[in-house]
């Protein structure tokens, strides 16, 4: 015979814990230059040359941070921890399609490449407009006076024909972001807004990255912004 009591309730299943995958400054330099290079595209098309002036000299300086904050940042921002050889590469595409695949913590082998050779195209592309000039001579990179008129003409071409190896690659990294949407459904874009991710079988750390003290992100700021000063001076 029953006891009318009602039943006790069913403990909830464990949530999924938050895991700390990218800090700030990343996270920040990653939107800034998606801004930056999206503005100096817009700029050149609509002749505001001013204004790619110094949307070029803003990346310039977000590259400087990004290099260094690549030794000196958390894990997950380090070169060391995410640039890999071509076995780890090779050993992880079979992992990819696997029914147990687990998100990489930070950067996997794979997507690794497309960040490297991002950084290093947007490096080509800024460095060519330093030298670069517009077809008039009004406006210059701050590093133009160093050459003379038929190399400034052959940079400026190359400038702007290399936009597309650029474009290429940012096309190609966002197609992989939509891969792993819509075929591993895993939310890359989440964690690179709040810092965080959510789900089981995290790689990694259970706390995720480690605290950064200030005094290297001021080091790095200041790199970024005595490199740009000294540039364009």
């Amino acid at each position: 015979m029953e006891s009318g009591q009602p039943p006790e309730p069913t403990t909830p299943a464990t949530a999924p814990a938050a895991q700390k995958v990218w800090d700030v400054p990343t996270r920040l330099v990653h939107w800034a230059l998606a801004i930056g290079i999206a503005t100096s595209w817009w700029s050149v098309e609509n002749k505001q040359m001013d204004i790619h002036y110094w949307s070029g000299l803003t990346v310039l300086g977000l590259l400087v941070f990004r290099l260094y904050w690549g030794f000196a940042g958390p894990d997950t921002a380090r070169f060391s921890h995410f640039i890999k050889g071509p076995a780890a590469v090779f050993g992880y595409v079979p992992k990819l399609f696997s029914k147990d695949y687990r998100a990489a913590f930070g950067h996997n082998p794979l997507g690794a490449l497309s960040v490297v050779a991002l950084l290093l195209a947007i490096i080509v592309q800024v460095g060519l407009g330093l030298f670069a000039t517009d077809t008039d001579g009004l406006f210059a990179g701050p590093l133009n006076r160093h050459i003379d008129y038929g190399a400034a003409k052959d940079v400026t071409d190359l400038h702007e024909d290399f936009f597309n190896v650029l474009l290429a690659l940012i096309l190609l990294h966002l197609a992989a972001i939509a891969f792993y949407l819509v075929v591993k459904r895993i939310n890359l874009i989440g964690p690179m807004l709040t810092g965080k991710r959510r789900g089981e079988n995290l790689t990694g750390p259970a706390h995720g990255i480690e605290q950064i003290p200030l005094w290297r992100l001021a080091i790095g700021l200041a790199l970024a912004f005595g490199f740009v000063w000294f540039v364009a001076r």
